[in-house]
């Protein structure tokens, strides 16, 4: 059987499938980034979308549907792996790893060395939370209530694990650029032997983006560390790690890279691996090797070889920059005409820096598991209530490059109705 590479390991995969699927007058318009407000490009995107019917999905963060090229890609993965068993993952597996590790380093701008591979975000930040060895005790630990429940809860634990003071802050509501960065500075003035911060690059509650390059900055000065949760960001928002001087970090590929589900990476920089002690589990690479500080056991190989299909396919798209352009201006058909509406909450502010596709709000006087529910039976929009906001819970809009305007049209006429009486 021959390998992954001379399979078309870079040629026939998602990006070629596109073509041949009826999008090929797709497929020249993408030298230049396609307009975001160009309905006839993006339906030609969605037709590579299975999607429910009867219903308007704009809950899209809990994981990215793969297209149809890449599903495909999927199972023929899949069906190689599961009929070549051990006789492929003993002999022929590394080299075709190691490659699929090259792209994805490429792709976040670093080296193949800084990246490890996880099933998730949530293993990457587990691994570099419980792993940082720079802590002592006395030292104290900083989150944030938009953090991720399963971050906080390892920040959590390193009370116990590191003997540390475990600091909990409530951004500001509503946020502005500067008044995230003094909200951290403030806490930096209010306990000085803070030595480690946790930052959602964009969270999963309300779509808030962090100014995460000027809070890195300040940790920095405060001779502090930062980790970094990019869960949402990679594939939703232009950015590499290095610009924004990020050292550790966790991404999912299975969220808007379009990747299946069960990838996700970890990144520490070069010069900062032994800053995160390796996993007690794991005897197979040097301590100072990256992959030393994981352990993920046996992985879901075909989820691993369909990278370069998924990745091939997110290019043809126009890459994070059309995604991005294309989900803020979904997020815009509806913020925008509700923004002033006195009885609707939009949490996630205008500023283009702190916001991406992902925006919550909250109805006054309404329980946000209500909303949603109505939203869902009443109107067959389907949204997701979030908790954990220190204001109160929030429903969260989360649209994908493959809902329409018609789509955000439809939520924007029923929340209308839901505040008429």
């Amino acid at each position: 059987m021959p390998t992954l590479s001379r399979r078309t390991f870079l040629g026939a995969s998602a990006a070629a499938s596109f073509v041949a699927s009826g999008a090929g007058e797709t497929a020249t318009m993408t030298s230049a980034t396609p307009k975001a407000a160009d309905e006839s490009y993006w339906r030609k995107i969605a037709a590579q979308y299975d999607l429910p019917s009867g219903v308007t999905q704009l809950e899209n963060g809990n994981w990215g549907v793969m297209s149809r090229p890449v599903l495909e890609a999927y199972e023929r993965h899949q069906r190689m792996v599961n009929r070549q068993s051990s006789y492929y993952t003993r002999r022929e597996y590394g080299a075709d790893f190691q490659q699929i590790l090259q792209r994805i380093a490429g792709a976040l701008g670093v080296s193949a060395d800084e990246i490890a591979l996880t099933r998730n975000a949530t293993e990457a930040l587990q691994a570099l939370i419980g792993g940082y060895n720079r802590l002592r005790p006395g030292d104290a630990v900083l989150y944030a209530d938009l953090d991720y429940d399963s971050m906080q809860a390892a920040m959590n634990w390193l009370r116990e694990r590191r003997g540390v003071e475990v600091i909990r802050i409530a951004l500001p509501e509503p946020a502005s650029h500067q008044g995230l960065i003094d909200a951290y500075e403030q806490a930096f003035r209010d306990h000085p032997r803070i030595k480690l911060i946790l930052l959602t690059h964009l969270s999963h509650r309300t779509g808030l983006v962090l100014p995460v390059k000027e809070i890195v900055a300040l940790a920095r000065a405060h001779s502090a560390d930062a980790i970094v949760d990019s869960a949402h960001a990679w594939g939703q928002i232009e950015f590499r790690p290095a610009d924004l001087g990020i050292e550790f970090m966790g991404v999912n590929l299975h969220k808007w890279m379009g990747v299946p589900i069960g990838v996700g990476a970890m990144y520490i920089r070069r010069d900062r691996i032994a800053d995160i002690d390796p996993f007690m589990a794991n005897d197979e690479a040097p301590a100072t090797d990256i992959r030393a500080r994981v352990h993920t056991g046996t992985a879901n190989f075909a989820a691993y070889l369909t990278v370069p299909d998924a990745f091939d396919f997110h290019e043809q798209v126009g890459g994070t920059p059309a995604k991005a352009a294309r989900l803020r201006h979904l997020r815009s058909l509806w913020v925008t005409p509700l923004r002033d509406h006195p009885r609707i909450q939009i949490l996630t502010p205008e500023d283009p820096r702190l916001s991406g596709g992902i925006t919550s709000f909250r109805l006054k006087g309404r329980d946000s598991v209500a909303v949603a529910k109505e939203l869902l039976d009443r109107h067959k929009i389907f949204t997701v209530y979030r908790t954990g906001v220190a204001a109160g819970p929030c429903v969260r809009v989360t649209p994908g490059i493959f809902n329409s305007a018609d789509d955000l049209q439809k939520l924007v006429q029923a929340l209308k109705a839901m505040t008429s009486g």
